[in-house]
């Protein structure tokens, strides 16, 4: 009998089972892990929408409200400021949103007004459209650059000074619309160029027989029709009086140019002329001087260089207030003086001044062109442009 060899071991387990346990383990662990990124998506995406809900939907903001947004302010310190004046109410959420709409650049200072119930979304497209609250100033016409710079400086929205009174005739009178914190400097460089443009264009388009050589002639002319008159429908045949008589070599005789001679920007003399201040030797007082004054003695507006430009055809060479509120015109010198007596009897039904100067009634007309009237009486000044006073008149 043949004896039996050595037990041989018995096989190792198949590597598939134990290849099966590792696989199952492994995609256990991914699962796993898919499970909690499907989740944190979830929560996610849910947060997501949560956040865009409460962006997209109205503020707390009960009433209309503005609100100065500052220079350099980042999206946080924006978002913080939005929250105190209650227009928004998760400044987080502001912010995240602003942020995620790659906003957070485009966002500009100024003052912004945001309507009651303003979302979110709302107020960062208002904020990016820098379309900030404008507020209005009307500078009347007739005013001086000082009186000008004055109510420039009582503005409360407007920042800094104004250095140098501009020249006198160079600012052009209009409501300006401004935004808040912008400087006087600014505004009065925009007077200007707006004063400039239409000076060109009223100078291209002049009645080139108006007698003036220069646009800045034109000015000074048109300044006197200014202080002249307030009166729209009479400024046409106001310059029409002063044309003509520079086209005579008459005196110009504006009782304005006198007060601007004697007080100059302050343009107020605060008391009725006297026949003293008729003779004052400055180069403003067209009693004295020949021709036109040395400058303009006010900021004329628009109608007042149109008029001067193309002024009425018309005889006229003197006007005086009727009482109404506008103007006697007269083609001579006994007519004139006519409607001054006409004036002067009104004056004394209302009680005028003690210290008027009595009209030259007998005052003899001119033999010829180049004749020169003796001055009329002078009227009071203007005390508190752009109201012009009835008495006032030119010739």
């Amino acid at each position: 009998m043949a004896s039996k060899g050595p037990e041989t071991p018995p096989p190792p387990p198949p590597a598939k089972k134990r290849a099966r346990r590792r696989h199952s383990a492994v995609v256990g662990y991914l699962s796993g892990i898919f499970t909690f990124l499907s989740l944190l998506a979830l929560a996610a995406g849910g947060a997501f929408y949560y956040g865009k809900v409460m962006f997209d939907q109205p503020g707390p903001l009960a009433q209309e409200t503005s609100v100065l947004i500052p220079r350099n302010q980042g999206v946080s310190e924006i978002s913080d400021q939005l929250a105190r004046a209650g227009v928004i109410d998760h400044p987080k959420v502001f912010e995240i949103g602003v942020r995620l709409y790659r906003n957070n650049d485009k966002l500009r200072y100024g003052e912004y007004g945001f309507p009651a119930g303003v979302s979110m979304r709302e107020a960062m497209e208002i904020l990016v459209s820098g379309k900030a609250i404008e507020h209005a100033l009307t500078i009347p016409e007739g005013l001086t650059s000082l009186q000008i710079v004055e109510r420039l400086r009582e503005a409360p929205l407007l920042t800094g000074d104004v250095r140098e009174i501009p020249p006198e005739g160079s600012l052009l009178p209009e409501t300006y619309r401004y935004t808040r914190g912008m400087s006087r400097a600014q505004l009065v460089s925009r007077m200007q160029q707006e004063q400039k443009e239409l000076l060109e264009r009223v100078w291209r388009e002049r009645d080139p027989a108006v007698p003036v050589k220069t646009p800045a002639d034109l000015v000074t002319l048109a300044s006197l029709v200014e202080r002249e008159t307030g009166v729209a429908e009479e400024r046409a045949r106001v310059a029409a009086v002063f044309v003509n008589r520079l086209n005579k070599g008459m005196r110009l005789q504006s009782d304005p140019t006198i007060v601007y001679g004697l007080v100059g920007g302050r343009a107020t003399l605060g008391r009725s002329l006297t026949r003293t201040d008729i003779q004052s030797r400055t180069p403003y007082n067209t009693y004295v001087v020949k021709g036109l004054p040395a400058g303009p003695i006010a900021n004329p507006g628009r109608q007042a260089l149109e008029a001067a430009a193309q002024p009425a055809k018309t005889g006229d060479l003197y006007f005086v207030a009727d009482g109404a509120g506008g103007h006697a015109f007269g083609r001579t010198l006994v007519e004139h003086n006519r409607n001054v007596q006409k004036w002067r009897q009104i004056e004394r039904t209302r009680g005028a001044p003690a210290d008027r100067v009595a009209p030259d009634e007998a005052a003899p007309e001119p033999d010829d062109a180049a004749a020169e009237t003796p001055p009329s009486s002078a009227a009071p000044a203007s005390s508190t442009p752009p109201a012009r006073p009835e008495r006032r008149r030119g010739g």
